[in-house]
């Protein structure tokens, strides 16, 4: 335990970035096999593959929904735990692990009594039309039994991360994974279950992870211990934690308020063959973009355990090294898009028509993505050092001020209607992008002078 909080305080910031991240970008890209897999097996089901696909693509709003409240509750517990940890207040890194534990199992239960009682009222205002709402409502209504396993998966998982355990959490993303590689063709084809047995293989899958997760967190092993008498959640202890997670939420529900705008004028302008297209890239965008989130958050235990240590050198050369691992990375994805958008799409879909028409739209799609990498290392630091306000106002500004707009704007200034759909997310990207550096310089020198002037 000493070892592990030392390790956070004092070892090489790029030999322990590489440590952390590693395992983190590793299980980041495991657990989009949970929907990545889905996908793949579902588009290739004969006959009706493609229909399927774009069926199961309207229930990605819903499940957005349901991380985004995992995420509500641990993206802001777990930098509030590693910071106490920092501060050497271990009673209070485990009050907010228990409170936020608490927490997730209320918000569990709501969610699962909504999606089953409203979930096809949902899917059809979400996208879904007259030839897939079967295929939707057949995926979600097994999906929907499942959301205390995701909800404990991601937002517990989140703390074990936090402590520096991330070949740990990793395992943890490993178990559900492989499971549901296994699962999905016994249950899809094996047993002809189709789209319920792709949503019955994610369900048992994220209960393996839950079960491990919780097994990990109860151990001797971890230096936070999960403890019934933490359960209840205590205002004094959540509400902070709800404030700072309030940002990773907006950036993910909003996700799903965004896919339907995009679905919603796809369906108007191009019909069902573009709302497919929507669903194979906004697979790639996550798959894509996972390896650097992991680094960003195999980061922000260094952040926030040297923020809450007044450590100002190690937080300085911790974001300057994660703002260019994330850039280069980002350049380097945008690069391969550009050049092969065809392979990244043929994983998805054998149709030659969807093939052709979705690698067009991926390289518009795309077109924003080399400076994506400096969003997500501002917006991981905003959070690391328990920066709320700032990260809500980037998080808004990128989702509503600008791409909602632009979604309904574009295809009046351009011919091709439907392009002029995909074409708001770069445009979005680069605004966005622009303001949140420029306000990030402003606010982490505040934040860098605030733990000087502590000392």
């Amino acid at each position: 335990m000493a070892d592990t909080k030392e390790m956070l305080g004092t070892a090489p910031i790029g030999r322990l970035l590489f440590r952390l991240a590693l395992p983190t970008v590793v299980a980041q890209l495991i657990n989009m096999l949970y929907n990545i897999v889905d996908r793949i097996y579902i588009g290739h089901m004969p006959e009706v593959g493609d229909l399927a696909l774009t069926g199961v693509g309207v229930c990605m709003p819903v499940i957005m929904i349901v991380s985004a409240f995992a995420a509500l509750v641990s993206s802001g517990g777990a930098p509030r735990a590693s910071i106490f940890m920092g501060k050497k207040d271990i009673e209070s890194a485990e009050k907010t692990l228990g409170s936020c534990f608490g927490l997730q199992i209320i918000i569990s239960a709501v969610l699962t009594a909504v999606l089953l009682i409203w979930s096809k009222d949902l899917l059809l205002v979400f996208g879904a039309s007259n030839n897939t709402i079967r295929y939707a409502t057949d995926y979600m209504s097994i999906y929907a039994l499942g959301t205390v396993f995701v909800q404990l998966t991601l937002g517990m998982n989140a703390f074990i991360t936090a402590q520096g355990f991330t070949k740990i959490s990793m395992v943890s993303v490993i178990v559900g994974a492989v499971s549901n590689i296994i699962l999905d063709p016994i249950l899809i084809y094996g047993f002809g279950m189709g789209v319920k047995g792709a949503a019955l293989a994610t369900v048992i899958s994220q209960a393996l992870s839950c079960a491990w997760v919780i097994f990990f967190l109860c151990s001797n092993k971890s230096i936070l211990k999960l403890k019934p008498v933490y359960f209840l959640p205590s205002p004094k202890i959540i509400l902070p934690c709800l404030a700072l997670g309030t940002a990773t939420f907006i950036m993910q529900a909003s996700e799903s308020v965004i896919s339907v705008c995009f679905n919603s004028s796809l369906l108007k302008y191009g019909g069902d063959i573009a709302v497919g297209a929507m669903t194979i890239l906004t697979s790639v965008m996550q798959f894509a973009m996972l390896p650097a989130q992991g680094i960003a958050q195999g980061a922000q235990p260094i952040l926030s355990y040297n923020y809450g240590a007044k450590n100002t050198e190690r937080v300085k050369q911790t974001y300057m090294l994660l703002l260019k691992t994330c850039l280069a990375y980002s350049v380097a994805v945008w690069l391969a898009v550009m050049l092969f958008p065809n392979v990244f799409v043929s994983i998805f879909t054998p149709d030659d028509a969807l093939i052709a028409f979705a690698s067009d739209a991926l390289r518009v799609y795309f077109a924003g993505m080399l400076l994506f990498g400096v969003q997500i290392a501002c917006q991981m630091t905003f959070v690391s050092l328990g920066n709320a306000p700032s990260s809500v106002i980037v998080a808004i500004v990128r989702k509503f001020v600008l791409l909602l707009p632009l979604i309904y704007i574009m295809p009046n200034l351009v011919s091709d209607r439907t392009f002029g759909v995909y074409m708001a997310e770069p445009i979005a990207d680069v605004v966005a992008v622009t303001f949140t550096a420029i306000l990030f310089i402003f606010q982490f020198k505040k934040a860098l002078k605030r733990i000087d002037c502590i000392k």
